[in-house]
């Protein structure tokens, strides 16, 4: 029997698997380079970059709670310049294409940053953040509104020629609103879910654990949600869904794609894992050989209800 297809594609991107890492857990991907061969990801997401420099909030900036993590980084990150003179270079080693998460305080750094990075050898794809819950501008602010979200794609969708991916937060009430926009305005595929809302408290310090006070739930206690999430949009869009939150296995892997994920994006688990994705992509060859599957776009959307 011959090997089954892996490759699924993306917003007009071939990719040989449908595993990437989820932009914010995956740094530059130099860490994780020392553990595995990024040519084995189905994509490269690079944690957010912005037009300058951000030092990311004041520590302490993670938390552990039960199956999940809180974190409020608060996108640190060197800034555009240093990322296209410093970083580029090392990703432009690797076949997978690269996926550039972007994030502004305004509609114009947004579009900055699209154009700039248009230009940048190597760039594949970006994935336009409106959905950080831990910065005190942009982010989220641009996600939670259908207006605004359509204003910022539509936006970035004038300035470049490269495929664009809306991230979408959850903390909304209704995802799909923000989906349908942000396919109207013209992005390519959207990824969700982003991080949830939350907050922890030192009892005996009767204090927040975070500096920031909230931060974004993330890991296994959201992975039913996130499936939710990403079962509605997936009904509501045309586009392709990069579906994550929660991704451990590669069973936890199928159940998004058969939510109607086209990809998915694996997080927290590399934290303690950090070959999770390798594995997963392992796993999801050895499910489709066993169940005498040809090839896993069969399985996108496939759910019974």
């Amino acid at each position: 029997m011959p090997l089954p297809n892996l490759s699924v594609n993306i917003a007009g991107l071939r990719l040989q698997n449908p595993v990437m890492p989820a932009s914010g857990t995956f740094g530059f991907g130099e860490e994780y380079s020392r553990f595995f061969d990024l040519n084995l990801l189905g994509a490269i997401v690079v944690k957010a970059v912005t037009l300058k420099p951000a030092p990311g909030n004041p520590p302490p900036r993670l938390a552990e709670t039960a199956s999940g993590l809180l974190n409020s980084i608060g996108l640190q990150n060197p800034g555009l310049e240093v990322f296209i003179r410093e970083k580029m270079p090392f990703l432009r080693r690797f076949k997978p294409p690269v996926i550039v998460n972007i994030a502004g305080k305004t509609l114009e750094e947004y579009v900055e940053l699209a154009e700039r990075l248009s230009e940048v050898e190597g760039v594949a794809a970006l994935e336009v953040n409106i959905s950080c819950p831990n910065v005190k501008e942009g982010g989220v602010a641009f996600g939670v509104d259908p207006k605004m979200a359509a204003g910022v794609i539509t936006a970035v969708r004038r300035r470049t020629p490269l495929p664009i991916i809306a991230k979408l937060t959850p903390n909304v009430t209704d995802i799909t609103e923000i989906a349908r926009a942000a396919e109207d305005a013209g992005c390519d595929a959207v990824s969700l879910i982003n991080t949830l809302q939350g907050m922890a408290i030192d009892v005996e310090r009767r204090r927040p654990l975070l500096a920031n006070v909230v931060g974004g739930l993330s890991g296994p206690a959201i992975k039913p949600v996130a499936l939710y999430a990403v079962w509605r949009v997936a009904r509501a869009v045309k586009i392709p869904v990069i579906g994550m939150g929660g991704i451990r296995t590669a069973t936890d892997a199928l159940e998004f794609m058969l939510a109607g994920a086209r990809a998915v994006a694996v997080g927290t688990a590399t934290f303690t894992r950090p070959t999770a994705m390798v594995e997963i992509i392992e796993g999801l060859r050895e499910y489709l050989h066993r169940n005498n599957i040809n090839d896993i776009n069969e399985l996108v959307g496939a759910i019974k209800v």
